[in-house]
């Protein structure tokens, strides 16, 4: 059983986690980062994974897209059982308010982390229309959101938008697959809290700025975050789940 899985931010944290745990020797694996993993090359060839490395800059979506597009139409549509698309790529913001962000800073960070996904997307989408995975129902979208595209939380304005932007282009999305002959499913998901850069990051901020410091802190403190590794195996988990896109908007913590 043949399975297709395109993976954005497969170089650190979560992402990188989910890559390790999705080498199986029935899998075509692409990853696409701004850096390569040799790691994960050698370990795909001991397991007898296909997989790629495309060491792209997210920041400039058009091209990866244009790319993904060439590539999927040269694999062929009856190859694979099934055919998943992961968009986790997210740029780590600076804890300041709006009117203090660079705007190069903010510029990226909308671009990698939503308008990546929205053209990804795109293309993975019309690639698959006649895949053997598409009739089967076995074609899917997911996109890593967070708490944050739900709560608003100060000096994270661009990390908000962005997971926001994720959540409703997936409802939209969701809506447009509902009238189509051979549906795709969407999930935007929220991984839970995961120990990972950023909240190093979060845990770093100018309580000044930052009125959350303190709820950061005391995660860190209490145990209740998840290591890359532990989140990755829920979200996978969830992406296996039978009823994976019947809510679009979800929560990894869900029943």
């Amino acid at each position: 059983m043949p399975h297709l899985t395109i993976l954005t931010g497969a170089s650190r944290g979560m992402g990188a986690a989910m890559a390790e745990q999705l080498l199986q020797p029935d899998r075509t694996l692409l990853c696409i980062s701004r850096r390569a993993n040799p790691q994960l090359a050698a370990q795909a060839a001991a397991v007898g994974t296909t997989l790629e490395q495309w060491t792209l800059d997210l920041s400039e979506p058009a091209p990866v897209a244009a790319r993904l597009a060439s590539w999927l139409k040269a694999l062929g549509g009856e190859a694979f059982d099934s055919a998943t698309l992961i968009n986790n790529a997210a740029a780590i913001p600076r804890i300041v308010p709006l009117d203090e962000s660079d705007a190069d800073e903010l510029s990226s960070a909308l671009r990698v982390g939503l308008e990546a996904p929205l053209l990804l997307t795109a293309a993975f989408l019309r690639a698959t229309q006649a895949w053997r995975a598409r009739r089967a129902g076995e074609c899917k979208v997911l996109n890593i959101s967070s708490g944050l595209g739900r709560f608003a939380m100060a000096s994270q304005a661009s990390y908000c938008a962005v997971k926001a932007g994720l959540d409703h282009f997936s409802r939209s999305v969701a809506l447009d697959q509902a009238s189509a002959a051979h549906p795709a499913r969407i999930v935007s998901l929220a991984p839970g809290v995961i120990d990972t850069d950023m909240q190093l990051q979060l845990r770093s901020g100018d309580r000044k700025h930052f009125p959350d410091l303190d709820r950061f802190l005391q995660l860190k403190a209490t145990g209740q975050l998840d290591s890359p590794a532990a989140a990755a195996a829920k979200v996978l988990a969830f992406l296996r789940r039978t009823d994976f896109g019947e809510k679009p908007v979800a929560d990894v913590r869900d029943a």
